[in-house]
């Protein structure tokens, strides 16, 4: 199957704008530039005209389902808002309910041009049948946490999972382990952790830094922060994705920098939890690799990666009194090829010859694209994700049009509403 996105304005690999049009096949960009090749027929056309063809957008953190609780508890401080809302709610979810959870999740999150996450949840079969069936590229973790004396079958779902799941999907679903976070399992269950995934060759996604208290908690209890505790279990030793990083050190961040873990900032949802402002600007100078993510859709509440990439530029000129501390471009690259490389994606969060086909195609011609100075610019500080029109994912077309192909929103709006009435009341 060949698809060609005809005449097209396009983010290069060289992180330039330039003119032309995309040649895929299968899975993969085969040509990109000014002529069509010679020979080259294509089986289906994209007309690209007045349209910005950019990398699929990367969200490195999610848990996906929750957009069942999305406004459900909404302004609480984390701690309230997990042990007294989320927790006990969680509590009552069915497999059914994760499955048309994600489903809503994935159909929000390609509308709006994101065309790989990172989830951690449970139920994670469900989840995976809603990555095989849409389209959507993912890496997958089954949430583990050992507070409650039940880690070791934790553990064990977890390598099923992986077993079972790893690779599925033309290779669009990748799984790891996702124990939560230092504050619901101890350091001798992570050891656990850490050797399971060295032995399987599994990534680690973990919530690390968070708030102030977490940290506190952790430096009276175990005498370091969470970084320098889980540099000290050897976890940093395998690839490994934190989120949040928001209270760290000058220590922290040249263990995150030297060990090379990889951050997933999440603006959006700590600036609505007032957990705190991560130090990007600093952990990128330190040649740290800062990506970002949505979190849930019950701490965000959206699941849209442009108000993230904005949230970036814009969080950070304000906080540290530099208006050029982070560019438009710097943005846009942390929610495409930093992500991509957050997740230890190859040929992902790039457009140019031998990468992965993902692509998302922006309609510029609305009132909030004129004039169109710097493309990239009005992309970040102006657009709005509704103005996604295509999105491709591993070479296959899933958007059309804005109307999602492999996905029934009529359906998915249905279920949710019946499945989370159905979950107030449930006891």
């Amino acid at each position: 199957m060949r698809t060609l996105i005809q005449d097209c304005t396009y983010w290069s690999k060289e992180n330039q704008l330039q003119e032309g049009s995309i040649g895929i096949f299968q899975d993969k960009i085969e040509w990109i530039g000014l002529k069509v090749p010679e020979g080259w027929v294509p089986n289906h056309i994209i007309s690209g005209k007045d349209k910005l063809a950019l990398p699929g957008f990367v969200n490195t953190h999610n848990h996906a389902a929750m957009v069942l609780l999305r406004s459900y508890a909404d302004d609480l401080v984390l701690q309230e808002w997990l042990e007294k809302k989320i927790w006990p709610i969680e509590a009552k979810l069915i497999g059914e309910d994760v499955y048309w959870g994600t489903q809503l999740a994935v159909l929000e999150m390609l509308r709006s041009g994101t065309t790989t996450f990172a989830d951690m949840y449970f139920f994670m079969d469900e989840v995976a049948k809603v990555i095989e069936e849409s389209g959507i590229r993912a890496s997958l973790s089954r949430g583990i946490t050992s507070f409650l004396n039940d880690g070791d079958k934790k553990l064990r779902e977890s390598e099923e999972f992986f077993k079972e799941w790893h690779g599925k999907g033309d290779g669009r679903i990748e799984v790891w382990h996702g124990p939560h976070a230092p504050y619901t399992c101890s350091p001798d269950f992570l050891k656990e952790v850490v050797s399971s995934a060295r032995s399987l060759g599994m990534k680690i996604h973990i919530h690390l830094s968070e708030t102030q208290k977490e940290v506190d908690d952790c430096v009276k209890q175990y005498g370091m922060s969470p970084i320098e505790l889980m540099d000290s279990i050897g976890m940093f030793d395998i690839h490994t994705l934190a989120a949040h990083c928001v209270h760290l050190t000058e220590n922290d961040m040249e263990i995150i920098a030297k060990k090379n873990v990889q951050v997933a900032h999440n603006p959006g949802s700590n600036l609505k939890l007032a957990s705190g402002i991560a130090p990007v600007p600093q952990l990128l100078s330190k040649g740290a690799n800062v990506a970002l993510g949505t979190d849930g859709a019950s701490s965000n509440n959206n699941l849209d990666m442009l108000e993230e990439m904005r949230y970036a530029a814009l969080l950070h000129k304000n906080n540290s009194g530099d208006p050029t501390i982070i560019s438009a471009a710097q943005a846009l690259q942390m929610g495409t090829k930093n992500g991509a490389q957050a997740l230890g994606l190859e040929n992902v969060g790039a457009l140019g010859v031998g990468e992965k086909a993902d692509i998302v195609l922006f309609n510029t011609q609305e009132a909030h694209w004129f004039p169109k100075y710097n493309m990239i610019s009005t992309l970040i500080y102006s657009a709005q994700s509704s103005d996604v029109n295509d999105v491709i994912v591993n070479g296959k077309i899933l958007v059309k049009n804005k109307e999602a192909l492999t996905l029934d929103h009529e359906r998915i709006f249905f279920e949710v509403s019946k499945k989370s009435s159905d979950l107030i009341e449930r006891k």
